[in-house]
């Protein structure tokens, strides 16, 4: 089974020297590493052939975000399985074993997620995938130790292997076949929640995402985009009601998407009452260009299975911020 891991590049020349040493140590045995850099100007790729001349590259034309970014450059690459590593990842020995067993084990597994901790604090489930995403019936993700904001310390509580319904872009293996059958990911996303969307289309062709525990990796987070960035809370907003108009089922559609609005509004107080108005207007952009979308994702329902998957929780914001559940095995 041969994999390739492709760590998608855009100035990050400091990353790339701080976090591409452990790929290579316990990785370049057994899988092929590449960097896809979109059109970076800072020096990393002279970088890469200076310090890591085994290190294959593929060079994108423009910079198209992550989505159009891994689109343009797995055009490029041969493999069995992709792993899609972010640039601030540090990976651990035998991280691959255990994720390669599983593709063997299931060849209806097409998507996987290790254990994502936090490079800051290694005690700690990270942010962007913690133990393995899931959604709420209104299209809110979160994750197995992370609900909002709060994460739980790593007890070994998901040294597990479990279905999930969504793996973090973040260090996102997926088989190459269902990838290019499922057209990649939807550019129209730019960056942020696409692989949500592409891990829901790959359920709905009947193939699981499933999360293995015993693999851990640790993430910086936010080295793209901090999360008191406006522009990510603009994406967040925006792409996760583009996911619902893309995939939640038609009797559902109308009931989740005006809930979502009023909750999205809940959400632009909230920033005002915390003195924050930019993530206010964050949040009005997002959903002038939810507007502005709305057709063209009707259009795009058109091409998904007729009987989408829609195995989700009942409403995160209520039991986290009403019920005051901040752990994951609390939930229901």
């Amino acid at each position: 089974m041969k994999i390739a891991i492709i760590i998608l590049n855009w100035n990050g020349q400091k990353l790339l020297a701080k976090f591409l040493p452990s790929v290579v140590n316990f990785s370049s045995q057994k899988a092929d590493i590449y960097i896809a850099d979109n059109s970076s100007t800072d020096g990393s790729i002279a970088y890469v052939q200076e310090f890591f001349p085994a290190i294959k590259i593929v060079e994108n034309a423009t910079n198209g975000g992550y989505a159009k970014g891994y689109n343009d450059a797995l055009q490029m690459i041969e493999a069995d399985i992709y792993c899609l590593l972010n640039s601030d990842v540090e990976v651990t020995e035998n991280w691959l074993d255990p994720i390669l067993k599983v593709f063997k084990a299931d060849e209806k597994t097409a998507i996987i997620q290790p254990k994502l901790l936090d490079f800051k604090d290694k005690t700690k489930f990270e942010y962007a995938g913690a133990g393995g995403g899931f959604l709420d019936l209104y299209g809110y993700p979160f994750c197995r130790g992370r609900i909002f904001n709060h994460l739980e310390t790593d007890q070994g509580q998901f040294n597990d292997e479990a279905d999930i319904f969504w793996a973090s872009g973040a260090c996102l293996f997926i088989r190459s076949k269902i990838y290019h059958q499922l057209e990649g990911f939807d550019e129209d996303y730019f960056a942020h929640q696409e692989e949500i969307d592409l891990c829901w289309r790959t359920q709905n062709i009947g193939y699981k995402v499933k999360y293995v525990g015993t693999a851990a990796v640790y993430h910086v987070g936010g080295a793209t985009l901090q999360e008191t960035n406006p522009q990510k809370t603009y994406l967040n907003f925006r792409n996760s009601l583009l996911n619902v108009v893309k995939n939640v089922p038609k009797k559902w559609l109308l009931f989740v998407v005006f809930s979502r609005l009023l909750l999205d509004g809940v959400a632009g107080v909230k920033f005002m009452i915390e003195l924050r108005p930019i993530h206010t207007w964050a949040i009005l952009k997002a959903h002038l260009s939810f507007y502005k979308n709305f057709y063209k994702f009707l259009k795009k329902r058109k091409k998904l299975s007729k009987k989408p998957a829609y195995n989700l929780y009942t409403s995160i914001v209520w039991q986290h911020f009403a019920l005051k559940r901040k752990v994951f095995n609390d939930l229901k």
